[in-house]
């Protein structure tokens, strides 16, 4: 881990670099963070929709400046997507060529590193550093079992397999942060290969800390309102409860508009920004405006 011992020698300087690019994590996130960077180890992180999971790697990218490598998992996603694909075309060509100048090609000319088209995965193994790229799998859970046992080459030995060229290995292994919302369980196989932290909703004090730090011009009072509001809201059966993404989202709105304070017409207003079913968005308002921002 090239130079990362002296970038981040200790939780409370990782803290403050967190800190200074927005980004503000809970002792124990920032401990997760660290041991991933510094033992090195995978991180899983799991929590509700919209609490900073995918967040956290971006902003640890852009403390250690380094490239974020991302990839989107989703129901159905394989090697291809994920690793490698060949690049059909261009081997194509090559045939062509080849015939054109009455050269014989074997199997090998075709499938060497001139024909490969690196996808997420193999673009972190490959990454020449100096520092370790942060290889983001974001929301593994939404993918199946079986790409799950395809990650465990990766996860624990750095390094990828591909029939046709054998195993690489890892210069300079990435960091890798994977997340999940717990649509599924993952197999115990993968979390063995990790390191395991929860994220969960920050309390009200975090929240309005994060949301001035994210929205500047918010006043605390206004970020105090939307935090506490959102806190109510999650007290409801709804589909999908609000995590702090939308409170900044909430704060970011009411902003554009010009309100100085939260009611019940401009949460009614507004409610889209941060209630994303009709059904929760109908679930608020029969449960009244007033008792959302606290007026009743």
């Amino acid at each position: 881990m090239s130079g990362l011992a002296t970038l981040v020698p200790t939780l409370e300087v990782l803290t403050e670099r967190l800190e200074s690019t927005g980004y503000l994590a809970d002792e124990g996130l920032v401990t997760a963070l660290f041991c991933a960077l510094r033992l090195p180890q995978p991180l899983l992180l799991e929590g509700e929709a919209g609490v900073g999971k995918t967040e956290a790697a971006k902003t640890l990218a852009a403390v250690l400046d380094t490239p974020l490598i991302r990839l989107q998992c989703y129901e159905g996603i394989d090697a291809a997507e994920a690793l490698y694909e060949w690049n059909y075309q261009r081997q194509l060509l090559g045939i062509r060529l080849a015939e054109a100048s009455g050269k014989e090609l074997e199997e090998h000319d075709l499938f060497g590193e001139d024909y490969l088209v690196g996808r997420p995965l193999l673009d972190a193994i490959r990454h020449p550093g100096p520092r370790p790229a942060v290889l983001l799998i974001d929301e593994v859970d939404r993918a199946d079992d079986e790409f799950e046992a395809f990650l465990f080459e990766l996860l624990g030995e750095s390094s990828v397999t591909i029939p046709e060229l054998g195993t690489i290995h890892a210069v300079v292994p990435p960091i890798v942060i994977l997340t999940s919302n717990r649509t599924r369980d993952l197999h115990d196989a993968l979390k063995r290969r990790c390191l395991y932290h929860w994220i969960d909703y920050p309390d009200l004090a975090r929240a309005v800390a994060i949301v001035r730090r994210r929205v500047p011009s918010s006043s605390r009072t206004l970020a105090q309102q939307v935090a506490a509001a959102v806190g109510r809201l999650r007290t409801l059966d709804l589909q999908k409860p609000p995590g702090i993404a939308e409170a900044i989202n909430w704060t970011l709105a009411l902003e554009l508009l010009g309100a100085g304070s939260l009611d019940a017409p401009t949460a009614g207003a507004t409610i889209g920004s941060v209630l994303k079913y009709r059904e929760d968005g109908q679930l608020a308002r029969d449960r009244g405006l007033d008792w959302v921002v606290g007026q009743g």
